[in-house]
């Protein structure tokens, strides 16, 4: 039996879940070698934020430092962010009702959404000393319960990308450090939703067509847009991150609805993979090496973390007593972060001697 793949990054509450059910991809199939993570020298840390019920981890920068959010007694969701130093900070914007941390990138900025008190979604700035800038792009239409904006990613020099409703169809933006908008759609959209953004400010995601196929994308600085598909995707390739090279990471389904992985390289060339023996491989997460991580199914349905490096080697992972691990992101160290046991946030942290 097949399972969905789970989101990566928050744009829009219903609309992002669809988007990254997208979270797709290959199967050109590299031949990797695989080992088990217990080969190498590797440190585990379990965590929740004080008064947590459930931790999702969702960004770690290169010091070490981790955004997310968390479920209190009452199920509202707050953000948090973990120092290196394992302390944790406790934070919502003002007005906000439920809180969505996407990303933090290397001053400790954190970029997210939150839900005001009519459900509307909107974007937020937390700087690194603690204060709130909150946006929405011009023209952003946001009924209750419906989309507003939604915070994908943050690049090290501020610079975010997500979407937005414009009344009609969602479109993509860019917001400058600044502050200024710059709103863009792949031609032919019905839906261009933005998933990672790199420091050369080149944005991957994925876009609706008419026919309500999942397509990927690449926007570079100037505004150029180029649209692809992995061979043999069925209806959804998925980009999730782009590294600083320019490669995309992703996932796409088959005619069986087997979700596999991919690289896709600044040129065009498109690499797939599988762990093996998985039943399906979804990458989650990129970092700027163009190291990968995500998770993949086994034969018997459970679900482990998987780690791929540039030359094509998978690692398969597991935190020791844990089960059901699923990273959600990776920093330039290969620091991997994610969720175990369906509400417990982890750290897997390399041994670099």
């Amino acid at each position: 039996m097949t399972t969905q793949p789970r989101s990566a990054a928050q744009i829009v509450p219903t609309t992002r879940q669809k988007a990254m059910l997208a979270l797709s991809f290959l199967a050109l199939n590299t031949l990797a070698m695989v080992h088990p993570a217990n080969a190498q020298e590797v440190t585990y840390i379990i965590f929740d934020p004080p008064g947590s019920t459930s931790t999702q981890p969702k960004s770690i920068n290169a010091k070490g430092a981790i955004a997310g959010s968390y479920n209190d007694a009452n199920f509202v969701l707050h953000g948090f962010l973990r120092s290196p130093d394992g302390s944790f900070t406790t934070f919502d914007p003002p007005g906000s009702a439920y809180t969505f941390p996407a990303s933090i990138n290397r001053v400790g900025a954190i970029a997210g959404s939150y839900t005001d008190a009519n459900v509307v979604v909107h974007g937020f700035l937390r700087s690194p000393d603690g204060s709130f800038t909150t946006f929405d792009p011009p023209g952003t239409k946001g009924a209750q319960g419906g989309p507003g904006t939604g915070v994908a990613a943050m690049n090290g020099a501020g610079m975010i990308t997500g979407s937005y409703n414009g009344g009609t169809r969602l479109h993509g933006f860019l917001r400058s450090r600044a502050g200024t908008f710059t709103r863009f759609d792949v031609p032919g959209a019905t839906i261009t939703a933005p998933t990672g953004i790199n420091g050369a400010t080149e944005i991957t995601g994925g876009y609706y067509d008419k026919h309500q196929l999942f397509h990927g994308f690449l926007r570079v600085r100037d505004g150029t847009i180029t649209t692809f598909n992995v061979p043999g995707s069925a209806t959804t390739t998925s980009p999730i991150g782009i590294d600083r090279a320019g490669e995309i990471a992703g996932s796409y389904d088959d005619p069986d609805s087997v979700f596999h992985g991919f690289l896709r390289t600044r040129d065009g060339t498109l690499t797939t993979f599988d762990v093996p023996g998985a039943t399906q491989t979804v990458p989650t997460g990129v970092n700027s090496k163009g190291e990968i991580t995500g998770y993949y199914d086994d034969a018997n349905g459970a679900t482990h973390g998987f780690l791929r490096v540039p030359d094509g080697t998978v690692m398969t992972f597991d935190p020791p007593g844990h089960s059901g691990t699923d990273p959600s992101g990776i920093n330039s160290a290969g620091t991997i972060i994610g969720v175990v046991n369906g509400g417990h946030g982890f750290v897997r942290i390399e041994d670099i001697r």
